[in-house]
């Protein structure tokens, strides 16, 4: 009995300071929040606020289809439930009117809302501990002379334990340092700046990283890499592309490399075509200095029954369009020789863009954007894993080859 006992105290003890570090590192860089500053009304902040808005997208995540502007109400899937993005309208009731620049400043720097209450990470402020306090007050201010709207906030639809404090605390303990960029006095200001919208405000590597079973951000073979939860589209390394190109993406949404469809159409729909090309080209010029990615292995080769049967197949509905050599049409018809989404580790952008079909987004530099149709009702998946096959392996490309259960998991 005594055995069990001391056993019994050495749980009890290990399980006490399990939680209070939880705890520790929950408060760790934390202040006082002082005196609530009211939101400034200066035009110049507010609109340096609006234009901060655009660069951080905040209007995709917190507008529904068809909504009010800022007025929440979309949910964010994520493989533990639905996140419902909260009303960012002034309405002192349901959105942030009872606010005050230091309780914003603390949900973006600390994760915390108003009353304290830990936030989800599928808010980003691990990102968004970046902002500095001047941009998260020119923030508040633009939000804050937005019209009134009176709109409930849904409940987070989270499964247990994940829809806990405890579980949030345990999440942030393990993968939250609250901070800011350390400046690196090699690097020239531009390089700064591209790392700030890139890393901070901008928020990329909330889909362009790799994640473990708890969410977390996770070393995988190349930075800014990794397949989007749920959506199960692929964003690929930001790493090596041309300053032209990038700056051509995120303005236009076509480059000469090939178009941004899916959740990247609506990044730059909604938020980079609005920015500065300074400030584009900032982010090329950090995204540049990032590693590549690890060589990866030579790609085996598909079956001659699957290729033969691919090449057949994209001779009847792509090569109209692509061509036979696989070259295309730029910017109506991307080419697909040479085009590097054919080759990722993961072939889930091709199979959704077969399936589902290619839009890129209507910008001001490409205002009648030329789409794809999808071919899910015409091709089964063991076809469309053979026309994915085929591109991945054809013209140089050097793609693993695609089977029909990649396609069923992908879809």
């Amino acid at each position: 009995m005594n055995r069990l006992r001391r056993a019994g105290f050495a749980v009890a003890g290990l399980l006490l300071a399990a939680a209070l570090a939880v705890v520790a590192l929950n408060v760790r860089g934390e202040s006082p929040l002082g005196p609530p500053q009211p939101a400034s009304t200066d035009p110049t902040v507010v609109a340096r606020g609006a234009y901060l808005a655009r660069a951080g997208n905040c209007l995709g995540c917190h507008t529904t289809r068809g909504g009010a502007d800022y007025a929440g109400g979309r949910g964010i899937e994520t493989p533990f439930g639905a996140v419902f993005a909260p009303n960012l309208t002034p309405d002192t009731e349901t959105g942030l009117g009872g606010w005050s620049t230091a309780h914003f400043w603390r949900a973006l720097h600390n994760g915390r809302s108003r009353d304290g209450r830990l936030l989800s990470p599928a808010f980003p402020y691990p990102h968004f501990t970046r902002i500095t306090r001047d941009d998260s007050d020119a923030l508040f201010a633009y939000l804050q002379g937005l019209p009134a709207v009176r709109q409930n906030n849904r409940p987070n639809t989270l499964r247990f334990p994940f829809d806990t404090q405890v579980a949030l605390a345990v999440w942030r303990a393990l993968y939250f340092t609250p901070g800011a960029d350390t400046p690196q006095a090699s690097r020239p200001a531009e390089w700064h700046r591209g790392r700030y919208l890139v890393d901070g405000l901008g928020h990329c590597a909330a889909c362009h990283t790799h994640r473990d079973a708890l969410g977390g951000a996770t070393a995988g073979p190349a930075p800014h890499e990794g397949l989007i939860p749920v959506q199960n589209w692929y964003a690929p390394p930001l790493s090596g592309e041309d300053t032209a190109a990038t700056v051509a993406l995120l303005k236009t949404g076509v480059s000469p490399h090939g178009a941004a469809m899916g959740p990247m159409a609506e990044v730059v729909f909604r938020s980079t075509q609005h920015l500065e090309d300074s400030d584009l080209v900032a982010m090329s010029t950090y995204l540049q200095s990032l590693p590549p990615p690890a060589p990866r292995p030579e790609a085996r080769k598909a079956d001659t029954a699957v290729l033969s049967a691919g090449s057949r197949l994209y001779g009847d509905h792509c090569a109209s369009c692509h061509g036979d050599d696989g070259r295309g049409a730029p910017p109506a018809y991307p080419p697909l020789a040479g085009n590097p989404t054919l080759g990722l580790a993961s072939p889930a952008n091709v199979i959704h863009a077969i399936a589902q079909g290619g839009f890129a987004p209507a910008t001001a530099g490409n205002p009648t954007p030329y789409g794809m149709p999808p071919f899910a009702t015409v091709l089964n998946d063991a076809e469309i894993a053979a026309v994915a096959s085929y591109v991945r392996q054809s013209w140089g490309n050097g793609g693993a080859p695609v089977s029909a259960l990649d396609v069923l998991r992908t879809r």
